[in-house]
């Protein structure tokens, strides 16, 4: 089935039965609610085509909405050919719909997002905020391996150059997409805004990593950073200043800057708390009185990184498990037989294993060295291994920066889950395995904040984050305590208990 997707004018195809959510989640379409079907954040009218309403689309649409073609595409499955538009992109949206407050200015703007795995570039209307073209792929230096600690070793091996290279050349080919695909004038181009983690910086801007790696890991530089397109080597029509917002701290990046910008961390009378739960995990807790931030070495399987039959969540990829009448229900996207599993399905899959006893709170799997998910996708003892290591290193940072700031999570009156994974993520499962414990009400998925973040800079005036920002924000450097050590090997059993 062929899917045109307005105001971007993107076509994707997708399969009779597929959800909807995954077809547009790939162009940059958001789920602020991570697709409950409460926020109507996600909603789209179709122009062309027919979608049939379901139950949440009564709830949130009027009888004249729906006959005018309102639905929500978190529920929505393809039945044919469509034609939609996305209302998200009528203007810049946040988590809570409530749209940046900008100064209009003449042209466009790029924001990006540099991820350990994936890239992710929005091209933006200055004057109006809106999202006219989106472009999304993997991290090119992917191939020098899924982690940050491994394309250090390389880069530090001699091979940074070529890292250099891999990335800059790949965000000039997303660029050169972005215009492509929208026909805009180049001269209409005036910046760039980009965030990424500590060491995607370090890599594109050609850093040196030798005090980043060693304790206590430091940052080359805590300073915003400016560059030409063409100084980096971008071979683009036109030379236009670029943007990297600035670290926070070790393994802290601009990234989860980006996340604080688009939650409004730093404007809460309450105490509120986010994770972004990629590769390397970004841990934020704080109000208005400051906030405190750190990050730990979750690795990659979270996003089916160095899981058996471990894939990215695309099509043929395992997202849920749930246990129907003692045994395991899959959901595969796109449907038909599943070819792997996903970060979210994997976490499902433990907590389903738990609850019918094939695996121990202690992750031993009771019989065997595999749990058959289903035909041909099963996990083995190591699988269980690796995501027992993510969950330690996430639950152990969590409870250290509430300690740090003398809290319990009952104390926590917000959770934000931010990036790809945190989107898909089921609440229910990531408290049964122990990985966090606030709850549906207080859990809130915010899809991709970092680039949020960026956008939110980019529509700024002067490009860039507010001044004295910067200074509102304390780095915790969980390495060198070593509470977090003996709360790493307590949070390494899969279950509930206290955080």
């Amino acid at each position: 089935m062929k899917i045109r997707v307005m105001p971007l004018g993107a076509e994707v195809e997708a399969a009779p039965g597929q959800a909807l959510q995954d077809v547009l989640f790939s162009l940059g379409v958001e789920f602020p609610c991570g697709g409950r079907g409460r926020c109507k954040g996600c909603r789209i009218q179709v122009l062309e085509g027919s979608l049939s309403p379901r139950p949440a689309d009564y709830e949130a649409f009027t009888p004249e909405e729906l006959r005018d073609g309102w639905r929500l595409s978190c529920r929505a499955r393809v039945e044919g050919d469509l034609v939609i538009q996305v209302r998200q992109w009528d203007t810049l949206v946040l988590y809570d719909n409530t749209p940046v407050e900008f100064e209009p200015q003449e042209g466009l703007g790029i924001a990006i997002d540099i991820g350990t795995t994936t890239v992710v570039a929005q091209l933006l209307d200055l004057a109006t905020g809106q999202v006219r073209a989106v472009r999304a792929g993997l991290n090119p230096q992917a191939r020098w391996g899924a982690d940050v600690i491994s394309r250090m070793e390389h880069a530090m091996a001699g091979e940074a150059a070529a890292l250099s290279d891999a990335i800059n050349q790949g965000l000039s080919a997303m660029v050169l997409a972005l215009f492509e695909s929208t026909r805009l004038p180049w001269t209409e181009l005036r910046k760039i805004a980009v965030v990424g983690n500590t060491v995607m910086q370090h890599l594109m801007l050609g850093f040196p990593l030798e005090q980043l790696a060693m304790a206590p890991h430091v940052p080359y530089t805590m300073e915003e950073q400016t560059r030409s397109t063409a100084e980096l080597g971008w071979h683009l029509p036109v030379d236009v200043p670029l943007r990297f917002l600035p670290n926070l701290g070790g393994f802290v990046g601009s990234d989860i800057l980006g996340v604080i910008l688009a939650t409004r961390i730093l404007e809460s009378d309450v105490l509120v708390a986010a994770a972004d739960l990629g590769t390397n995990g970004e841990i934020v807790a704080g109000s208005r009185e400051g906030v405190l931030v750190s990050s730990t070495a979750a690795g990659p399987a979270f996003e089916g990184g160095r899981i058996e039959m471990g894939m990215r969540a695309g099509k043929g990829a395992i997202s849920r498990v749930s246990v129907v009448d003692g045994r395991m229900e899959v959901q595969v996207i796109g449907g038909g037989a599943p070819r792997g599993i996903c970060g979210s399905g994997l976490v499902d899959a433990v907590a389903a294993g738990l609850e019918l006893g094939l695996i121990q709170p202690t992750g031993r799997i009771t019989e065997g060295d595999r749990v058959v998910i289903q035909e041909p996708v099963a996990i083995t003892q190591r699988d269980v291994r690796e995501l027992q290591l993510a969950k330690a290193a996430i639950a152990a940072g969590l409870r250290m920066l509430l300690e740090e700031l003398g809290k319990t999570e009952e104390d926590v009156q917000k959770f934000y889950l931010a990036g790809a994974f945190g989107n898909t993520l089921g609440v229910t499962s990531a408290e049964q395995i122990g990985l966090f414990r606030f709850g549906s009400e207080r859990t809130i998925p915010v899809g991709n904040a970092a680039l949020r973040g960026a956008k939110i800079a980019l529509l700024s005036r002067e490009g860039g984050v507010p001044a004295g920002i910067q200074e509102r924000i304390r780095f915790l450097n969980l390495s060198a305590r070593p509470r977090f050590q003996e709360l790493f090997a307590e949070k390494m059993l899969l279950d509930p208990g206290p955080m």
